[in-house]
């Protein structure tokens, strides 16, 4: 078993972001302007992923609490806030966001 500390990406961390949408019927009902902004979010993240710093994100369709999932590997913790405010749908206030540090344990 390996951690974040034994991975194959010595010295990287590992955090969970967990975003949450204004109402939890947000993914079925939400205006085109907001539609437009999510595609933004969408194409934020993939980029971070292309970047090899967000390893899997998406939406977690729970009916009763609907929210947002992403696992990043970054080099210091530092590094973790700025992603979460630069995201275009926390800054137009669509999805508030918590992170915490994660021991990941990743594939070899």
């Amino acid at each position: 078993m390996s951690d974040n500390t034994t991975s194959n990406n010595p010295g990287k961390m590992h955090f969970m972001l967990w975003s949450t949408p204004l109402r939890t019927t947000f993914f079925q009902d939400m205006t085109e302007e907001e539609g437009n902004i999510m595609h933004q979010h969408i194409a934020y993240w993939t980029d971070l992923q292309n970047q090899g710093i967000a390893l899997v994100f998406g939406p977690v369709l729970n009916p009763k609490s609907p929210h947002g999932l992403a696992i990043i590997e970054v080099e210091n913790a530092e590094q973790v806030s700025p992603l979460v405010t630069e995201d275009p749908a926390f800054i137009a206030g669509l999805l508030t966001a918590e992170f915490y540090p994660m021991k990941a344990v990743l594939p070899k």
